[in-house]
């Protein structure tokens, strides 16, 4: 095996010279060029792999000379690996071809394919499961060559990063398997003494066991065996030592630049181990053992103060590595308990140095805790000692005080002072740390190197921030990582948006002097905030309770709907307060080098925030929402009464008496943010609330929420209290279905039974046969395999009962489930309704809403005193959750809806907070009639339904003891039916019930049914006024919401982000629920996940939950974060749902879909390998018609350049196609002209660039047009998750590069959404290459990539199916988008004239384009009379 000694990255300029020129043509991002050009790179994968037929035999001087040494000369140059890897290099060339001979050329290129598709976000490990002992060996391979120094630093560089990529992949068996040996307890052979093992198993006495047990694995190891051994608990010793050797020995300017990227990227592995359990259990030892971190601290690296990534990048290892926890248990350890520990230290400090060093060290004997766990005063005691002394106190104490001769760690005085210190120091929990970290940002905040860093991350080096992965140490460390990096991406979002406005206002000036040339709709130029009131600090506090400021708006020249925005400000909003100057002149530049402009640069200096606390007109009163109408008067002036941030201005103030400027005298712009994007105080004020509060998880959830234990110990199968028969009430509609829906268990009809009987069914489930799971599972155990053997063979019981009767009126009948659920919905509707965790993987258009509403559904018929609530990522999902449960046998007076998206509900009633108070009241009106009709029943005296109270009364006196009587006669079998009938005392009341009441021949069991119904209708009568009674009582509505929220309602809807600003409130209302129902949950951030599962106080110290159940689809769309670095490096678009799934918890896929014809979801079936068709997408005249004018019911046009032009990037990430825009909108008119109706096409599109490109050629062409119109909806594919439509347009827009666009999980969604047509507007040579997408595009590009259209056929009209070849000389082949142009125009002139001629009818205009939510007006429309410059709106999608 041949060696890569460190010359070969060096570069030999001369024979470089022909890769440089291609690697100089190459774009940051592979174009199509790139891929099928002439460079040296794109001839070598067409020549050796891309035109093999099958997997060629790989040729070592291939990988070296064509491969290896073209990519050394370029020093690994990113944009080179990258091509590579769209090349296919891995998955055609490398892998297949891969044995365990293959050289350490080979080797190297498959971590670094690896290490490119990590950086991508790219599926990696999948590729290695077929060949799992290759797999082995090339990782061991790889291991070795990390610790052989005779290899390029840059090189192992790049290993260090395929190793962190393979420990945040742990979910993976076949990367687990490898890793797990590195970090077991076998690396305890390395600490320093046999005495610094013994205490620690002293500790733990259970490590003895575990670390026997190695040994002896070791001392019985064949020679093989042994040497593996010997590596494996040497491997990450050694590379500790000799990072510690770069820290200290770095001489070249290159060599610095080297160990520093290196010594970097080790940090980050070091942090990643430090930060999960499992792998921190045996490492935190080592490396305390080692005295890492002080070493680190005195190295050259860290004291150079231009290293700001690598000392960012050390805080948080050591934040890591004194985290309170107990390594082994995972507990979290309490202040008390911390403390304690510390205090342990330094009592054992003091007598060991009293004891050995009475005479220097009597004074630190006597001094108290606070004192010596003070750096600086532990300096003073300890210097008394000289150094062979403090070494021997280091030893005293535990510590290492000999390293190996060779290591360049300097060992001086210094070094082992600060090891003592550290040992003994008092430091900051994270508690602490977070307390003090402010959440309202200023400039300084915005603008630290940090968070620029975070910004302008490319992956090239690691980030300072921590990581969402697998698994947390524990709850406290899950929130104290979601608030640090939602805190990060807000104000990453804050600053965007103030640099946006300062662009657009233009100043121009400094100081007083500023004016602006331009405006935004976002922002007012104003004077200095007027200062009105500063209240005294509270007790406890220094800074002020509040510091209240007024602010004069100039509204008079704004337009109505601008001005209503401004004076829609609600309280508690977050206003910035801007100081905004005119920037030095600095020199032109091409390209978009704005984007990396500077605050300073853009005239930004100074920002303060505020909290809206009232708006006022020009009078100076309140504002009240007013009709605005052409008469009133325009507004010249509003008043914003504004509360600042007390702690800042507590500190600008202190700044003013040290001489500083005044920071509130510049300010002279205001700046307000829509209203979805800035909530970010509310929340991150829930989160660190939980941060503070220790909230835990239920204790059934905790383990499989932190990641460890047995995935499957969290599911009803598991848990004590799991139901033995449930009542499934409507589930099932007959009894075949019931059979259908139970494959492999024989169901027993109740002994009472003869044959099959119907709905409602209870079924009985047999006990579990293993009760009890064993603690330790078996050390073999794979997280992949089965671990709790089922029954072969289940048999379940089944009984019924006779629904009772609900009453006479057809308002009283039940409302009962029509959907015919398939088995897998019935397994998932199963597990929702017993106690636990329940995960609902369900692909588009398998019906993941029914399932959850049928859910619901039984739990509240079930358990009547239990309360759920329902969260979902959109008002959107929500609406349409909620509006299925209205449609079930739910009491409306029992469901709520929280937040804003209530509205949007297309239902009768209101079911906002106020709308149900509203509601409770206006039934009560109804019900109290109703009492008066029964008083005349009666004819009793008095005005009985005044109130619920005289209502109650008429109840008690009257009522009951008739029915008493009546009832008690009834039972008798002496009273006759003729009896029952004369005497029923409710005959008036009932008269006007549908009639006869008592239909003729009718038995005596089903006349006393009628009687127990109709007193039924009665009963509910006071029972929902005995309900509406407190609502009589109380009389601030605030308090009638609350009580309803509190005690009424049984079944709450709120979406993710609403429960995230409300949480603080919700809770100290006593809100209590039993059930959580996630709707979307896989596009609901991890802390967004958590926190409706926290909106209630624990009780006896846990969250009293009983289910939890998530629907949600991990192959759709993940949640969207716009930051980079936080969606890639950080994860944070990791859902809950999702990493659940990564861990292995068991889940219920639902398997069939009823949205989409058949053969349009073979485009995405290859996604879920069990995905079947429901029997209504096979049989069902709409899915069987062919599209009218349309050959193919799908198709993917291949549109070529417009005008010379492909994609556009106006400004940077917003992307347009105008060939594509005006494809689509010629396929939309003539799909209108053809009769389609406006509400059955949505375009689609993937870049929120396009969408606005779209919008202005349908505005230009169709808008006003009655033949045309407007489609439903014109959205990007990520809005447009969770909805459908007959037939979508959709544009992918790119033809340089695929962009995101390779992220599978997007194409999925895009391919989903249409039920009866799909229309796929694209470059063809872009994505026909793509190795991620090849199944759906193989799919697609079988069929021609011209739009195939047929003549003579009109919506409505054709009866050609869709299996058909349309008649010959009826098909029209469009060469593109002018010749479908000119196509149209044809047909309008032609429609037209059938028009003036009577011969044809204008198509039905049903409907407005919907709206995105997210649009806000053009900046053209703030000023009256002003010509402002157009400029496009912010984009949607994320960076790329």
């Amino acid at each position: 095996m041949e060696d890569i000694k460190q010359d070969g990255l060096e570069t030999d300029r001369n024979a470089a010279s022909t890769v440089a020129t291609d690697v100089s043509s190459l774009h940051a991002r592979p174009t199509v060029a790139d891929l099928s050009g002439e460079n040296h790179l794109a001839q070598v994968a067409r020549k050796h792999w891309l035109s093999a037929p099958k997997a060629p035999k790989v040729r070592p001087e291939v990988v070296k000379q064509e491969l290896w040494d073209k990519l050394a000369e370029v020093d690994f140059a990113y944009p080179s690996l990258l091509v590579l890897e769209n090349l296919q290099l891995l998955e055609r060339y490398l892998w297949p071809g891969f044995t365990e001979d293959a050289s350490n050329y080979h080797h190297l290129l498959l971590a670094l394919m690896i290490n490119v598709k990590r950086r991508e976000n790219l599926p990696s490990w999948e590729h290695f499961a077929d060949k799992p002992t290759e797999f082995s060996s090339f990782f061991r391979r790889i291991l070795s060559m990390a610790v052989d120094p005779s290899h390029a630093t840059k090189i192992r560089t790049q290993l260090i990063s395929f190793i962190i990529g393979a420990f945040q992949s742990l979910d993976s068996g076949i990367v687990r398997k490898e890793c797990a040996p590195l970090v077991s307890i076998s690396i305890w052979q390395n600490l320093h003494s046999g005495v610094a093992r013994e205490h620690l198993f002293e500790q733990n006495p259970i490590l003895r066991k575990a670390w026997r047990a190695a040994s002896k694995r070791f001392d019985s190891g064949d020679d093989a065996l042994k040497a593996r051994l010997r590596f494996e608990r040497s491997w990450l010793y050694t590379l500790v030592l000799d990072f510690v050797d770069r820290l200290y020995n770095s001489t070249t300017r290159q060599e610095i630049e080297d160990n520093l990227a290196y010594c970097e990227r080790f940090m980050e592995l070091l942090t990643d181990l430090q930060s999960q359990l499992p792998t921190r259990r045996y490492v935190n030892s080592l490396l305390h053992d080692l005295n890492l971190l002080s070493a680190i601290s005195l190295s050259p690296m860290y004291t150079d103060e231009d290293n700001g990534l690598f000392r960012d990048l050390f805080n948080l290892l050591g934040h890591f590595s004194y985290f309170p926890i107990e390594d082994q248990t995972g507990k979290q350890l309490s202040k008390l308990e911390y403390d304690q520990e510390h205090y342990e230290r330094l009592a054992k400090l003091q007598r060991v140095g009293y004891a050995t060093f009475q005479d220097k060290l009597q004074l630190l004997a006597l001094a108290h805790y606070g004192s010596i766990g003070n750096r600086e005063e532990l300096e003073g005691h300890l210097r008394t000692l000289d150094d062979s002394e403090l070494v021997q106190l280091c030893s005293l104490m535990g510590l290492r005080t000999e390293y190996p001769k060779s290591s360049y760690l300097v060992q001086d005085r210094s070094f082992f002072l600060e090891t003592l210190i550290s040992l003994v120091e008092q430091r900051p929990t994270f508690k602490d740390i977070i307390r003090d970290m402010p959440i309202l940002p200023t400039e300084r905040t915005l603008y630290e190197n940090t968070f620029l860093r975070n910004e302008s991350y490319n992956g090239s080096r690691p980030l300072a921030i921590p990581k969402l992965n697998l698994q947390y140490l524990t709850m406290g460390d899950f929130l104290w990582r979601s608030f640090v990096l939602y805190r990060c991406e807000s104000f990453y979002g804050i600053r965007k948006d103030m640099e946006d406005v300062a662009k657009r206002v233009q100043p121009r000036g400094k100081g007083v002097n500023t004016k602006f040339g331009g405006f935004s709709r976002m922002s007012i130029p104003i004077s200095k905030p007027a200062i009105v009131d500063v209240a005294p600090s509270r007790v406890g506090e220094e800074h002020p309770a509040h510091v209240r400021v007024e602010v004069i708006l100039d509204v008079s020249r704004l337009q109505n709907n601008v001005q209503r925005e401004w004076e829609s400000l609600k309280p508690d909003d977050v206003v910035f307060l801007l100081s905004v100057e005119g920037s030095e002149d600095v020199p032109m530049r091409n390209g978009h080098s704005d984007e990396q402009s500077t605050g300073d640069q853009l005239g930004l200096r100074k920002l303060r925030c505020a909290e809206v606390v009232q708006v006022l007109d020009d009078n100076g009163k309140p504002l009240r929402e007013q009709a605005y109408t052409g008469g009133v008067p325009r507004a010249r002036q509003r008043r914003l009464i504004l509360n600042l941030d007390a702690r800042q201005y507590k500190e600008d103030i202190d700044r003013v008496a040290h001489g500083r400027p005044d920071v509130y005298e510049r300010i002279n712009l205001i700046v307000r943010r829509r209203g979805r994007e800035n909530n970010f105080r509310p929340i991150l004020d829930s989160i660190k609330r939980l941060t503070l509060t220790d909230i835990p998880s239920p204790s059934w959830l905790q383990e499989v929420f932190l990641g460890y234990g047995d995935p499957a110990s969290a599911s009803y199968q598991r848990l004590p209290n799991r139901l033995h028969s449930i009542d499934f009430r409507d589930t099932f509609l007959d009894w075949q279905h019931l059979i259908e829906s139970l494959p492999g268990k024989s169901v027993e009809p109740h002994e009472s039974a003869q044959s099959s009987f119907g709905p409602p069914y209870v079924v009985k489930f047999p006990a579990a046969e293993l009760d009890v799971v064993p603690v330790r599972s078996s050390k073999k155990r794979r997280r992949d395999q089965v671990e709790v053997a089922q029954p072969v063979h289940e048999s379940l019981h089944v009984s019924t009962y006779k629904s009772p009767n609900t009453g006479p009126y057809p308002v009283d009948a039940p409302r009962l489930n029509k959907v015919r659920f398939t088995p897998a919905q019935i397994e998932a509707i199963t597990s929702g309704t017993q106690p636990g965790l329940t995960v609902v993987v369900g692909p588009p258009g398998t019906g993941k809403t029914d399932v959850a509403t049928q859910i619901i559904s039984n739990i509240y018929h079930n358990f009547p005193d239990q309360r759920t609530l329902l969260v979902a990522h959109s008002n959107q999902a929500l609406n349409q959750l909620f509006q299925k449960i209205v449609a079930l046998d739910i009491d409306e007076r029992h469901l709520l809806r929280l937040g804003h998206g209530e509205e949007e509900l297309e239902t009768e009633a209101s079911y906002s907070k106020h709308g149900r108070v509203e509601s409770f009241m206006e039934r009560g009106t109804h019900y109290l009639a109703e009492v008066d009709r029964l008083a005349k029943n009666f004819n009793a005296p008095g005005s009985h339904g005044q109130s619920c109270e005289t209502a109650d009364y008429f109840n008690m006196v009257y009522v009951k003891p008739a029915w008493a009587r009546y009832w008690d006669n009834v039972q008798s079998q002496d009273f006759s039916v003729e009896q029952i009938i004369t005497e029923f005392p409710f005959k008036y009341y009932f008269s006007n019930a549908p009639q006869p009441l008592f239909p003729p021949g009718t038995s005596r069991e089903e006349i006393v049914d009628i009687v127990r119904g109709c007193y039924h209708h009665v009963e509910k009568i006071f029972a929902e006024l005995e309900d509406i009674r407190p609502f009589e009582i109380l009389r601030n509505p605030r308090d009638k919401a609350n009580y309803l929220l509190v005690k009424e309602a049984r079944i709450i809807a709120m979406t993710s982000t609403h429960a995230a600003m409300r949480r603080q409130e919700i809770a100290s209302l006593g809100f209590h629920y039993d059930n959580v129902i996630m709707e979307e949950a896989a596009q609901i951030t991890e802390i967004e996940n958590f926190i409706p599962l926290a909106l209630q106080n624990p009780q006896n110290g846990e969250l009293p939950l009983q289910r939890i159940v998530l629907c949600g689809d991990h192959l759709q769309n993940s949640p969207i974060i716009q930051n980079l670095a936080f969606r890639q490096y950080a994860n944070l678009e990791q859902s809950l749902f999702l990493r659940l799934v990564r861990l292995g918890v068991p889940t219920v896929m639902l398997d069939q879909q009823g949205r989409t014809r058949s053969s349009i979801a073979e485009l995405y079936k290859w996604r879920y390998p069990k995905l079947g068709n429901l029997p209504s997408v096979e049989t069902l005249p709409e899915f069987q018609i062919a599209n009218a004018g349309f050959k193919y019911e799908y198709q993917f046009i291949d549109v070529s350049d417009y005008k010379g032009k492909g994609e556009m990037e106006p400004t940077p990430h917003f992307i347009q196609n105008l060939g594509e825009a005006e494809y689509a909108v010629a396929i939309f008119m003539y799909m209108r002209l053809l009769g389609y109706p406006a509400t059955k096409i949505s375009i689609l599109t993937t870049y929120a660039g396009q969408r606005a490109l779209i919008k202005d050629v349908l505005n230009h062409r169709c808008k006003g047009n009655r033949l045309f119109g407007l489609p439903r909806i014109v959205a990007t594919v990520d809005k447009y998750q969770g909805e459908q439509n007959d037939h979508i347009i959709l544009s992918l827009v790119r033809t340089r590069s695929i962009g995101y666009l390779r992220d599978i999980r997007r194409l999925t969604v895009a391919l989903s959404r249409a039920r009866l047509g799909l229309y796929i507007l694209g470059r063809r040579s872009v994505f026909e290459s793509c190795f991620e997408l090849k199944p759906a595009f193989d799919i697609l590009l079988s069929r021609p990539d011209k739009l195939v259209l047929v003549t003579g056929e009109m919506y409505g009209e054709t009866k050609r199916l869709v299996t058909e070849k349309g008649e010959e000389g009826q098909e029209a082949v469009m060469e593109g988008v002018e010749h479908l142009g000119q196509y149209v125009f044809e047909i309008t002139k032609v429609k037209i004239e059938a028009l003036k001629a009577g011969k044809a009818v204008i198509p039905s205009q049903d409907v407005n384009m919907e709206v995105d939510e997210d649009e806000g007006g053009r900046e053209e429309d703030i000023l009256i009379e002003e010509d402002v410059y157009d400029e496009p709106e912010e984009p949607e999608e994320p960076e790329e």
